[in-house]
């Protein structure tokens, strides 16, 4: 990707980042989006895959600058200055889409005004007050930055957000501070001075915002060109300002992997453990002794029998093959991105033949669907059987993504218990001969395609 790789902050006294060393002219100058892998590779090229998650992921800095003028260009397209001036047509309002901040003796101040933003106010507010603008999830209305994230959603299976920093020229817009996600930053025009320390709270849950005094002397220094990148596991803390001069500072934060920690995942798939040995161990209904939960602390013999219990959900997680349910699953289908595609191309209308029982079959937007099993959603099912459900992402809404307290809708399929082999099948196969797959009939096999292609998730081959 870059044509060379410079060291940086040899000037300062701070010990600097991994840097990446290129020779010219040895990769292409823009991202590869054959594949979520492709795409990834280049974002941290010449960095290979395999070093980045073995050497830096969630455990130290790594910073890649490159002298790459039509790299540094393509990152500019990103998003510059000049689009807010569009974006605030558009309708943009303070608080949810954009804030105003400077970081005022250590302390962030907020400079918003209320209700609908207008570009000559945030341009008065960037010149005269020296108030860095934030922009928040800019992929809602910047494609390329959509095309990213989406391919990037799929090479995680996490969430991944965006926010972009512009800050004039001599300023600061926000105060020493860590956060609960891991950090890649992408410098798209200017200069950006950064300064990192090592962390107070190793992998942060959540963000903090911590006193100079409490920080000490970085660890690491150097300024950000366009074109360069910098990741940050979560946790670091980390303060940017941008130098005096002209020229103001604009950059993208790509985030990911906020809550998707082994300690979430094992709160997530324990409630279904415990739902589904509930149902076949006895042991496990017995109630528990009387007055327990008005006691200060727990008794002995309920800490040896709970201790007990794991065990036998530990041994029953261990010989298990069967789908869990898993609402981290369903958090994440429901809040992503729909895949990318060129605004006016049809992507949710089904095309080519309908399956037959003698068609051969495969999945398509694999990476944007996920397999989970629950109890029956029908309330007029009084027994809650258990059901799988195939939930997808295709019909989300771009403009909602990563909003928070937007309205988001979970779109997909429900089938009963009895088709998740044949389910698994198709999933786990390149293409599948529809009489082939494990349910009883053919009228089911049938059934099971022709609501996949419906759902345009199944392709005729």
């Amino acid at each position: 990707m870059p044509k060379k790789a410079k060291l940086a902050g040899k000037e300062e006294e701070a010990v600097p980042c991994k840097q990446a060393k290129v020779e010219a002219g040895s990769s292409p100058s823009t991202f590869n989006f054959a594949n979520p892998s492709s795409l990834f590779e280049s974002l941290i090229s010449p960095i290979k895959t395999e070093t980045f998650f073995k050497e830096f992921w969630e455990q130290k800095p790594l910073l890649i600058q490159r002298d790459d003028p039509i790299l540094a260009a393509y990152y500019q397209s990103l998003f510059r200055l000049t689009d807010l001036k569009s974006l605030c047509n558009q309708g943009i309002y303070y608080g949810r889409d954009v804030n105003v901040c400077r970081c005022i003796n250590g302390k962030k101040k907020v400079l918003n005004k209320d209700g609908k933003a207008h570009f000559l106010q945030l341009r008065k507010d960037f010149d005269q007050k020296r108030a860095t603008i934030q922009f928040h999830q800019p992929q809602r209305f910047k494609d390329e930055l959509w095309r990213i994230q989406e391919k990037l959603e799929c090479y995680f299976g996490s969430l991944v957000g965006s926010n972009v920093y512009i800050t004039p020229a001599g300023a600061q817009g926000l105060p020493p501070h860590y956060d609960d996600v891991e950090v890649f930053i992408l410098q798209l025009e200017g200069e950006k001075h950064w300064r990192l320390y090592p962390p107070t709270v190793v992998l942060a849950r959540e963000y903090s915002v911590e006193a100079e005094t409490r920080i000490g002397k970085p660890t690491h220094e150097f300024t950000l060109k366009p074109g360069d990148l910098l990741y940050f596991p979560r946790g670091t803390i980390h303060q940017a300002d941008t130098p005096p001069g002209l020229a103001h500072s604009t950059h993208v934060t790509i985030s990911t992997y906020q809550n998707n920690s082994w300690g979430d995942f094992l709160l997530d798939t324990i409630s279904g453990l415990v739902f589904d040995t509930l149902k076949e161990d006895v042991k496990l209904r017995t109630g528990i002794p009387r007055r327990l939960l008005m006691q200060v602390e727990p008794t002995t013999v309920a800490t040896r029998r709970l201790s007990g219990f794991l065990r036998v959900l530990a041994d029953r997680l261990e010989g298990t093959q069967e789908l869990l349910s898993s609402d981290m699953k369903k958090d994440f289908v429901m809040h992503r991105l729909p895949p990318y595609h060129v605004e006016g191309t049809e992507l949710l209308m089904p095309g080519g033949k309908l399956p037959k029982l003698d068609s051969t079959v495969r999945l398509q937007f694999r990476d944007h669907i996920i397999l989970t099993v629950g109890p029956d959603q029908d309330p007029s099912d009084e027994a809650q059987e258990k059901m799988v459900y195939l939930y997808h992402s295709l019909k989300n809404r771009r403009e909602t993504h990563m909003m928070g307290n937007e309205e988001t809708e979970i779109h997909g399929l429900r089938f009963p218990l009895s088709h998740v082999d044949a389910l698994k099948q198709i999933w786990s196969s390149e293409a599948i001969s529809v009489k082939d797959l494990q349910l009883s009939t053919d009228e089911d096999k049938e059934s099971l395609v022709l609501s996949l292609w419906t759902e345009c998730l199944l392709q005729v081959m």
